[in-house]
């Protein structure tokens, strides 16, 4: 089919530093898949949440702290109530 998959956020903002991005307070969790980046990445919420992360091996964590994922470190996002947005900063290798 090709790599037109619909991906579960928009992001509403883009610059080489970070990229503002925003999920669906509509979203089906069965959408937030396990996935892994090609950079390393820290992330930010912008506002609050009760939306949550969890890596690989470890329980999920709230994301009211900056979280630094690792490159190809196995992750997901867990739906809370409400919308999402956060900042991700990617470190280039």
């Amino acid at each position: 089919m090709g790599e037109n998959k619909i991906k579960p956020y928009k992001d509403l903002e883009v610059t080489k530093e970070y990229t503002i991005r925003e999920f669906s307070e509509n979203i089906d969790p069965i959408e937030l898949l396990w996935h892994r980046d090609d950079e390393d990445r820290s992330i930010e919420i912008i506002g609050k949440t009760d939306w949550m992360l969890q890596l690989d091996n470890k329980l999920p964590s709230s994301l009211n702290e900056r979280i630094f994922i690792k490159r190809h470190q196995w992750h997901r996002v867990i739906k809370g109530t409400g919308k999402l947005k956060l900042k991700i900063w990617q470190q280039h290798l």
